[in-house]
């Protein structure tokens, strides 16, 4: 098994957890039980990853880190438009 196919896999897996909840928020426009400080914290982090990413041409952090953010914003983006 090649690195990147790890990452790959690594990367999809953590990806693929957030669509859960993305899916839970959006039905229920509920978001008190999610904390807005981790969702900032997280989407940073997540930034600086694909930053990283960038920085030393990993496709696989490149790509599951787009996705990643895409999803966090998007719980985000609830936390910030549903506050309850």
């Amino acid at each position: 098994m090649s690195i990147e196919i790890l990452g790959l896999t690594a990367g999809f897996l953590t990806t693929v957890a957030f669509v859960p909840q993305v899916i839970k928020t959006w039905k229920t426009r509920s978001t008190k039980d999610i904390s807005l400080n981790m969702f900032l914290l997280f989407c940073t982090g997540v930034s600086l990853w694909l930053i990283y990413g960038i920085m030393i041409g990993s496709i696989s952090i490149i790509i599951s880190n787009i996705l990643t953010l895409i999803l966090a914003l998007s719980i985000l983006f609830f936390k910030i438009r549903y506050r309850d």
